[in-house]
């Protein structure tokens, strides 16, 4: 990859990178390792080219088939939940899109099974952490709603698309003492950010922040 696109120039130089890490730090991101992570993986190369001038905004942009790169606030508060305790060792993902959310986590030392049930962006993303040399992401197109088990236990599970409620082969393959992030409410309904966490066999929810995801759906295209 030129290592001129990778770095960015203009509005995706690091100065820019910077302005969002700081805009992101004064609307309640505190933790210094995912702002790290935020200034370092290049968003401009996980959006069309026509975008990258708006990648550091603070704003959802469309990547084609109807879905979203998430806002980089969104990716960012998941992230922090996902690593609060502790950074996992493993963690699936459901919802790869572009591979942005994934690439942030691997920044971490995650290793990440993410599964997008779109193909054409399975594929894309697939050859994005290639070209990234991100060896720590596993891209697998499927249906996400069945989870990975074959990797499982996963000390962490994010989900990028909302569903109405967890599916539930994913509870069997969260560790205990792992977390689950996820916005629930599906599509047409008033949507909330929650963390889940397994202790001593016990589910324990939190509300964190409203927010809109387009919805989780099952099958593959």
């Amino acid at each position: 990859m030129d290592p001129n696109r990778y770095q960015g120039i203009g509005m995706t130089s690091r100065r820019t990178r910077e302005r969002l890490v700081n805009r992101l730090a004064e609307e309640g991101i505190r933790d210094p390792r995912v702002l790290q992570a935020i200034l370092e993986v290049p968003r401009h190369l996980f959006v069309d080219e026509a975008l990258a001038s708006r990648a550091y905004d603070n704003t959802p942009l469309p990547i084609g088939h109807g879905q979203t790169i998430s806002q980089p606030w969104v990716v960012a508060r998941m992230t922090e939940l996902l690593i609060e305790q502790s950074i996992p060792e493993r963690v699936l993902e459901l919802g790869t899109g572009s591979g942005y959310q994934a690439a942030v986590l691997a920044y971490l030392g995650v290793e990440v099974y993410t599964i997008e049930r779109i193909k054409a962006l399975a594929d894309q993303a697939r050859q994005r952490m290639r070209d990234l040399k991100l060896h720590r992401v596993h891209v697998r197109y499927g249906d996400g709603s069945e989870g990975w088990p074959q990797h499982a236990p996963y000390q962490g599970i994010i989900v990028t698309a909302a569903p109405e409620e967890v599916p539930d082969p994913l509870w069997d393959q969260l560790d205990e003492g792992g977390r689950l992030v996820a916005p629930l409410g599906g599509a047409g309904r008033p949507q909330e950010l929650v963390l889940i966490e397994r202790v001593d066999g016990e589910l324990r929810r939190r509300h964190v922040a409203s927010v809109s995801f387009v919805p989780l759906l099952g099958g593959c295209r």
